[in-house]
């Protein structure tokens, strides 16, 4: 049971269940005391009775009309329904109303007389007993009938608590949900995403906490970014004028071998400081739309193999011909790979295009050394090198950091995998 609109309804669904029934049992037990309180005040009224219409009656040796007529004045001006029997048990007389009652199974008190008749009362409530007696459904026994009530009545009492319970619980776990999905979309790159503010119970208050760490957190992510770019961007310039200071040397003050070293160094430093500005320009896109347009990868990997001399394979499936993406991040994210080929990858790099179900693959293959398993997800971590791979081999620890960042701008995904025979097999995969 991972709902948790699911365990809070059922909770309360259960406790007022519970509270119903004892509350049923309580009234039950309450309602027998009553019952036997009035039984006995019965009991008692009909001794009296008994014992006014003993010494109001004819006498056992009156004829049997004259102990009707009086047995009838007094049972209608005491409101009781009464019949009168002999010593032996037989019927002396009775009133219309006593043998109604009779017929449907109302039962006497019998009150013997001092001279041996016998007075019988039909209670008022024997008919009501004798109906409460009578099974509710035809042919069960009473103790059936009186369970399979029960049931009836316990299913009608949680249909009408669930029915009353599901709006109070869904208005409560609605929100619960609604500010679920909003930290998720925060977490997945939504900065700007805010949840909406509703009651002023601790569901709300936890929702306004949400949003100003969301606000703070954003704040603090941009100006992240605007640091990283402006700092980027501002050592272009010297570095600029370091290029222009070099260039302008007269020739007998060049050392050919430091000259070249320190132009390498600086290249490795441009390079970085693109890279850096490339990935600032990718995560300020994050959780908005990439400006796209259509898009010629074909062409787009055939250049970038052309200017590093790693040959293109054959074409495995047809190309769409109007694929939308950001054409100058989806370029790069392709020259790292196989920049990173041709630095890493031994003697032998190779780059194909092929169609998935879903997915366009550019695939680039290498010869070198190959990654190990553990570490084929942490080399897409930005400044990240594999053990061994020295800074003079160049590179700036960036490059497959920002391939993934491209990729997944673009809803897709890289991958690093074994190649069969040695080597190691890079998939950039973009969504058609």
């Amino acid at each position: 049971m991972n709902s948790l609109f699911l365990r809070i309804y059922l909770t309360v669904v259960a406790v007022l269940l519970a509270f119903a029934f004892l509350a049923g049992v309580i009234a039950q037990r309450q309602l027998d005391r009553e019952r036997e309180l009035f039984d006995t005040a019965q009991d008692e009224r009909v001794q009296a009775m008994a014992q006014l219409l003993h010494s109001a009656l004819p006498p056992a040796e009156a004829s049997a009309a004259t102990q009707a007529e009086a047995l009838r004045h007094w049972g209608q001006k005491l409101r009781v329904p009464l019949a009168l029997e002999d010593a032996q048990g037989r019927l002396i007389a009775a009133m219309p109303r006593y043998e109604r009652m009779e017929e449907r199974g109302g039962t006497p008190q019998a009150v013997p007389l001092d001279d041996g008749r016998r007075l019988l009362v039909m209670r008022l409530r024997g008919a009501a007993r004798a109906e409460a007696e009578r099974p509710l459904v035809p042919g069960w026994p009473r103790s059936a009938a009186g369970v399979h009530a029960l049931l009836v009545l316990f299913g009608l009492l949680f249909v009408g608590v669930a029915v009353g319970a599901y709006p109070v619980v869904r208005g409560l776990t609605r929100r619960l949900e609604t500010l679920k999905h909003g930290v998720e979309r925060f977490g997945a790159g939504d900065l700007d995403h805010r949840v909406a503010l509703q009651g002023r119970d601790e569901v709300a208050t936890v929702a306004a906490s949400f949003n100003r760490t969301a606000d703070r957190v954003a704040q603090l992510l941009k100006a992240h970014q605007n640091l990283l770019a402006n700092a980027s961007h501002e050592l272009r310039s010297p570095l600029a004028r370091l290029k222009m200071a070099l260039a302008l040397r007269p020739d007998r003050e060049r050392d050919p071998k430091l000259e070249q070293e320190v132009q390498r160094n600086l290249g490795e430093l441009d390079a970085l400081l693109e890279e850096l500005l490339m990935s600032a320009r990718v995560e300020a896109q994050q959780g908005q739309a990439l400006r796209r347009e259509p898009v010629d990868l074909l062409g787009l990997v055939a250049e970038e193999a052309a200017r590093v001399d790693v040959p293109l394979d054959e074409l495995e499936g047809e190309l769409p011909d109007d694929w939308m993406g950001d054409e100058r991040l989806v370029r790069r994210a392709i020259r790292n790979l196989l920049e990173n080929a041709r630095r890493y990858g031994g003697d032998s790099q190779s780059v194909a295009l092929r169609r998935s179900p879903g997915t366009i693959d550019v695939v680039v293959l290498d010869r070198g050394p190959g990654v190990p398993e553990a570490l084929r997800e942490r080399i897409f971590e930005p400044f990240f090198r594999l053990p061994g791979h020295a800074e003079v081999a160049g590179g700036v620890g960036l490059g497959l950091a920002l391939v993934r960042q491209i990729a997944e701008a673009h809803g897709g995904a890289v991958r690093c995998e074994p190649r069969e025979g040695g080597g190691s097999r890079f998939v950039l995969s973009l969504p058609t």
